[in-house]
Parts: structure tokens; sequence; C-alpha cells
């Protein structure tokens, strides 16, 4: 395979670092650094896509208003991705930062569609087509120096189709996700990009009915083991361990609020980084302005 200058160029030239992007997700130090993995893994409703939104938007965003300028593609997977919400976020990220004093240039609209055309999305609909899709990335990374960051939400969206087709064999029912894992290794080794991936957990055994004193330990182990292919764990630098917290939790983290803040749920993303050893819990919820830390 042969290169042309411009996309030698591309791939030598050193991208922007992220690590940070969100400081408060990650322990002192340990964010994600070029050519490093982060896998959001929770159940379904924990606020892994919204955390997703929330750091497209401060890649996107202009420095002027608390961003990093940088273009990101995102592969939807679950075709769940809502450009109504994250139009409304970015709405109201400009407009705090305008409210603070934050010099801007240009319209409102201006802004906004500046902010969006620094945005790629892709759909995909089985394991084979996101092989594709990273093929045809390369594409992308050798035009566009300043693309930095690559969110796919799910990576784990084909798990049971792929189980399906694949027969009694576990090599087969793994042999399409193993070959997108080697393909984005070799894309991070050569284009220094980071990577977000939301991943759904999953129980991965029943062990019969039992009270909910007992096993709630249990129950969280069983959801919390990975459970993809080989090849995409030993990509993964930081796992964020996603949760929503209990009712009784989050009536005592919103105690002597607004009626509005007591109403919000509470999740917990817990990051576990494999390069420093370090760990760190975050608490935050979900507003119409996008993900609040709290």
């Amino acid at each position: 395979m042969t290169e042309s200058g411009a996309q030698l160029f591309a791939r030598l030239e050193a991208r922007r670092s992220l690590k940070d992007i969100e400081t408060r997700l990650f322990p002192e130090d340990g964010g994600p650094d070029q050519g490093e993995v982060v896998e959001l893994y929770g159940p379904e409703g924990t606020g892994k896509t919204e955390l997703l939104y929330h750091l497209l938007c401060r890649c996107v965003l202009p420095v002027a208003s608390g961003g990093l300028e940088v273009d990101v593609v995102f592969v939807d997977t679950d075709y769940s991705l809502d450009m109504l919400r994250l139009v409304s976020i970015l709405d109201s990220r400009l407009n705090a930062a305008r409210s603070t004093g934050s010099p801007s240039a240009g319209s409102d609209e201006a802004l906004l569609r500046h902010c969006l055309s620094r945005l790629l999305v892709v759909h995909c609909s089985s394991s084979s087509q996101l092989l594709l899709t990273l093929h045809f990335l390369e594409t992308s990374l050798s035009s566009r120096p300043g693309l930095a960051l690559l969110l796919i939400d799910s990576i784990s969206a084909f798990y049971w189709q792929d189980r399906c087709e694949g027969g009694a064999s576990i090599a087969k029912q793994e042999e399409r996700l193993s070959k997108c894992a080697e393909l984005l290794g070799r894309l991070l080794r050569d284009y220094r990009i980071t990577v977000f991936a939301t991943c759904h957990a999953i129980r991965r055994s029943y062990s019969g009915p039992s009270s909910s004193s007992s096993s709630t330990s249990s129950t969280s182990s069983e959801y919390d083991r990975p459970y993809l292919c080989r090849p995409w764990q030993r990509l993964v630098n930081h796992r964020l361990l996603c949760s929503r917290q209990e009712a009784a939790h989050n009536m005592a983290a919103t105690a002597g609020g607004s009626r509005e803040q007591r109403r919000r749920r509470v999740f917990t993303a817990r990051c576990t980084s494999s390069r420093t050893k370090a760990s760190r819990s975050s608490s935050f919820c979900v507003t119409d302005g996008g993900v609040e830390f709290m």
C-alpha cells in the first residue's frame, strides 16, 4: 500500500492530546493520552450516551467557549444518536460561555454550524459494516489532521447478532469484532487518535431467585465483568464503570436543592486506568443543558 505526501504528513503529525478532555472523570494525570481507548461500561440507562455527548461537545466547541476545537467521528451502531439533543447541549454551552463574557465571533447560528462542521457521523447496522467503516476511516484521518477523537456508541451493539451467526464456534462468534479491534489498534498506532466507546453490560450467569440484600454484590459483579473478545479488552486503557445511584442516595445527594434538582437522577462513573493503576469516582446528573458534575 502506497501513501501520498499529504497522507504521510497527516499520519505523522502530532494530533491534539485529549488528556484534559474532562479532568473530573479521570484520576489526576490519568486522562486518555494519544492512541488510547476509553470504555464506558454499564447497563442501559446509566448515562453512557449522555457522557459521550458531553465529551463530544467539549471537543467541537471553540476554545473561547471552553472547548478543544478538534474534529470528531461519531460511529452510531445503535441508531440512537439524537441530533436535536446534541444541538440543544451545544447551544446551551455556547449561551453559557456568552453569559460569562467569553468573546465570540459571528452569530449564534454561525457558531453552531461551525461546531457541527467538526463532526462526522457514520451509522452501522452490523459488525461487517463497522469493520468497513474503520477501513474507510483511514481516508478521513489522512485528510483531516485535526481529527483527534473517535466515538463508538456502542462497541457491543452486534454481540448477540454475531453470536447467533457464529454458531457453536467461539472463534467464529468473535471473528468480526476481533478484526475490528485489530484494525482499530493499527489506526491508534499510526494516527494516535483517542477512542471512547460505550459497552452495554450483560449478566453472564443466573443463579436463581434470591433476596435483594444477599444478591446485590454478586449481581453487580456479574454485570461488571468484561465479556467482549480479548483483542478488544487488550486495547482498553481506561474503563469507566457507569451506574445509577439508588433513590435514597439521590435524595441525599440533592437534599436542600430546588425541586428540579431533587427530581434529577444521579449517576456515578468509576474510572480505572491500566496505565497508572489509579481510580476515581465521579457523580453527575443529566440536565437539559447536558451533564453536570456534582
